[in-house]
C-alpha cells in the first residue's frame, strides 16, 4: 500500500467519521456512497438492496476510470451502470488501493471533502 495514500484515506476516514459515526472502514464508505448515489433518502434497505448499493457504489467510482458507464435511472429512482471494459486481475492490495484512491476522488471531486481539512 502506498503510504502516502493511506494516509491521505485515513484523514478522509476520519472527516467522515466527525459526520457519520465510528467504524468508517472501506466497506462503511461503500455503503454511504451507495446511498448518496442513490438518493432517494431511504433509511432501510433488504439486504438485496444493499447488495445493489454496493454495486452502485462501485460503478460510481469506478466510472471516471473508463471501468463503467453511467445509464441512466429506473423507475424507483435506481442507477443502473454499464460494464465498459473489465478491470484488470487485482490482487487485494492493489483492489484497496483503487478503491481508496477511487473513493477520495468521488469525495474530493463531489465538493464533499477537501483534502487538509481538519476534523476534530
Amino acid at each position: 500500500m502506498d503510504y502516502e495514500l493511506e494516509i491521505r484515506f485515513q484523514q478522509l476516514k476520519r472527516h467522515l467519521e466527525s459526520t457519520h459515526g465510528e467504524g468508517m472502514d472501506v466497506q462503511a464508505i461503500l455503503f454511504l456512497i451507495g446511498v448518496n448515489e442513490l438518493g432517494t433518502g431511504q433509511t432501510e434497505f433488504t439486504k438485496s438492496e444493499k447488495t445493489d448499493l454496493f454495486h452502485i457504489a462501485i460503478c460510481t467510482l469506478l466510472e471516471p476510470y473508463g471501468y463503467y458507464e453511467f445509464l441512466g435511472n429506473d423507475e424507483e429512482s435506481w442507477p443502473h451502470f454499464k460494464l465498459i471494459k473489465e478491470l484488470p486481475p487485482l490482487n487485494h492490495q492493489e483492489q484497496q488501493y483503487l478503491m481508496k484512491e477511487a473513493m477520495l476522488d468521488y469525495f474530493i471531486r463531489n465538493g464533499y471533502y477537501e483534502e487538509g481539512e481538519i476534523s476534530t
